[in-house]
């Protein structure tokens, strides 16, 4: 403990080491003044502190210290008349009243003349019928002063016995006494020899008398427990024993640390087993330990889903479709090693248990991967990539009308004359204001309604803020957005993320429709944030920059051994924009399916203005059984001296008047 004037003397440098020691935190940006407040302060903090601690572990003990008590008084009352052993050896009196002297001296408030009384009238007796423990309240004194006065008689018979052995009248005469009191001399015995010990003598007034007493109803059940409790085998030992060799045992077998030669705790012990039951006031309550609250761990209860982006670092996060993929507040942190373990890619949509973020943490990590892709972790480990799955021709249609006539008109005259596949390439060639967007729109929803097990995203990029809030509410599908307000940067971004993510759903064995409005917007926007290259090509389009939007139509394809990658994407015609025309002609011989629309029908409010003549999907004989064929050859042989308005008038009127395709097929004949 250092005082104002030790800290004063002494260095900072001292002071924060000093600081440091008690615990003190941020000791840097203190000033020496300061400084020594603060260590005076939490000096008097853990000094309080052990004070306190101490008290708490006194209080736990009571009953030791009644213990303590009462041996110290017969102590006291063996030391005083020692050498006057032999001048007591008949039995007066005064050996009660020399003990009730001394105890008067230890507790002066706790003896009264009634106590006085019953002291003498239990010496004349010689028979102690109690022997308190606790001098708390004047009964309990009473009986504690009892129990001194006995002892130091039944001492100086003991020490009379022993000093001269040859006496025969003395000795039949203790003989005859000690049936009477068998217990007693047995616990007295090492008590004397404990009187002895000197070393650790601690004074009665020391002891606080107020935290030790005992119900007055114990004292009778402690006395049943006695008369009860058979008397022990008595060793003659210490009849035979000298004085001088009793001394030098009690130097060495001190009966404080051996706790099997101590009787008087071993009847202790019993008269503890006695109350047990039945007073439980009797045994100290500890103070109960207050349970910490510890934190609750939401940890396997909250569950995330997103799709993975890598950062170049190794570690991803897992982007929210609320927020179109880019980063939000909902994006799920996953550590390199996850990823690494599992072979996790770009696109990947994982789904897993989460957890609240920890003090120091910005987002929630995750703890469990559950589902990769819909599948099994173990089963997505051993995917083969997307670039070296083997793609074919589209081999199965996408059957486009339910039958009936609920089926939408549009939806009939694509699934006639432009049949879509799994794994189809699909480009819808377009003017503005042709009705591509609601045509798209007809096609996904037929598609939804026929092949639930299809995953559709429906991308628009660069399209009209309503036209997405439209596409959201009356499409069945995921729609991702990046409207026209918003820079090219964001375009090129959520269409990349798309793309990777219809990729990892088709090495795992997906069908997966993507709806692209419009890859000509898209393409102008890789065309402004790729890098000048020099080489320019005629409309302002930069060489290098339509590589990726090539690459993003030419992913669809169909995979052998299931799963399929189907784009149906618009390429708009005739803007007015020399770019857009360089645009169309770099996608003219890329796709396996074209549906052209016609202005001049959208103009005279033919819908759907698709164009007929020019529409059809390469290699349909895989798509179409033998008879549609060859009723679809010779219904194109006849629509093929007609402009396209005749055309569609023609089909429209007959379509209208049949309840489906396959019904307006069986009209042809007659």
């Amino acid at each position: 403990m250092y005082n104002i004037i030790q800290l004063n003397d002494k260095d900072l440098s001292e002071l924060q080491s000093i600081a440091k020691e008690l615990g003190i935190k941020k000791t840097d940006s203190l000033k020496k003044e300061d400084l020594v407040y603060r260590i005076l302060d939490e000096q008097a903090i853990v000094g309080a502190t052990k004070k306190v601690a101490a008290e708490k572990a006194n209080e736990g003990q009571p009953r030791k210290r009644s213990r303590i008590n009462v041996k110290k008084e017969g102590d006291k009352v063996y030391t005083a008349t020692k050498d006057k052993a032999q001048k007591l050896e008949a039995n007066t009196p005064q050996p009660a009243s020399a003990t009730a002297e001394t105890v008067k001296e230890a507790a002066p408030a706790a003896v009264t003349p009634p106590t006085e009384a019953v002291a003498e009238a239990s010496a004349e007796e010689k028979t102690p019928k109690k022997r308190g423990r606790k001098p708390g309240s004047k009964k309990v004194t009473a009986k504690t002063e009892e129990q001194p006065a006995t002892e130091t008689k039944e001492t100086v018979k003991e020490e009379v016995k022993a000093e001269a052995p040859a006496k025969p009248k003395p000795q039949k005469a203790k003989k005859e006494e000690t049936p009477a009191t068998p217990k007693e001399k047995e616990v007295i015995l090492p008590e004397l020899e404990f009187s002895g010990e000197t070393e650790d003598f601690i004074p009665i007034e020391d002891l606080p008398s107020e935290k030790i007493e005992l119900p007055t109803e114990l004292f009778g059940k402690f006395e049943a427990t006695k008369v009860e409790t058979p008397a022990p085998v008595q060793t003659p030992a210490p009849k035979f024993q000298p004085r001088q060799q009793r001394d030098q045992n009690q130097k060495y077998n001190n009966p404080r640390n051996n706790n099997y030669n101590n009787p008087r705790q071993a009847n202790n012990n019993n008269n503890n087993t006695a109350a047990e039951g039945e007073a439980p006031a009797n045994i100290p309550q500890q103070p109960e330990r207050k349970q910490v609250e510890k934190p609750y761990e939401f940890e396997g209860i909250l569950t995330g889903t997103g799709v993975l982006e890598i950062m170049p670092d190794g570690y991803g996060f897992l982007r929210s479709s609320d927020y179109n993929y880019l980063s939000s507040p909902d994006d799920i942190y996953v550590s390199q090693s996850q990823i690494k373990l599992f072979g996790l890619k770009t696109g990947d949509v994982v789904e897993g248990s989460i957890r609240p973020p920890k003090e120091g943490e910005k987002y929630f990590p995750l703890v469990k991967v559950e589902k990769i892709n819909g599948l099994d972790p173990g089963l997505v480990r051993d995917r083969v990539p997307f670039d070296h799955l083997t793609p074919l021709f589209p081999d199965e249609k996408f059957k486009l009308c339910k039958g009936g006539y609920s089926d939408n008109l549009s939806a009939r005259v694509v699934d006639m004359f432009s049949p879509i596949g799994k794994g189809q390439r699909a480009l819808i060639v377009a003017q503005p204001k042709t009705g591509k967007t609601i045509l798209m729109k007809d096609i996904a929803n037929a598609i939804a309604a026929n092949h639930p097990e299809t995953y559709m995203i429906m991308l628009l990029i660069d399209e009209r803020p309503e036209e997405v809030t439209d596409m959201a509410r009356s499409v069945n599908a995921e729609v991702i957005a990046s409207t026209f307000d918003e820079p090219a940067e964001r375009h090129v971004k959520i269409a990349g993320i798309v793309l990777e993510k219809a990729k990892r759903m088709v090495e795992c064995g997906h069908d997966v429709v993507i709806f692209l409005d419009s890859i000509t917007r898209l393409a102008r926007a890789y065309n402004t944030v790729s890098p000048a290259s020099g080489k320019v090509l005629s409309g302002g389009v930069d060489a290098n920059a339509l590589h990726k939007p090539k690459r993003f139509f030419g992913a669809a394809r169909n995979i052998e051994n299931g799963g399929s990658l189907t784009i149906i994407a618009t390429a708009l015609i005739d803007t007015g924009s020399k770019m857009d025309e360089v645009i169309f002609e770099e996608f003219k011989g890329t796709g396996n399916m074209e549906l052209q629309l016609d202005r001049n029908l959208s103009n005279k409010r033919i819908f759907p203005a698709v164009n007929i003549v020019a529409s059809s999907t390469r290699r349909d004989d895989l798509l179409l059984d033998k008879t549609t064929l060859d009723r679809m050859w010779i219904l194109r042989k006849y629509l093929a001296d007609m402009n396209p308005i005749e055309a569609m008038d023609f089909v429209k009127s007959r379509l209208e008047n049949t309840k489906d395709n396959e019904e307006f097929l069986m009209s042809m004949n007659s």
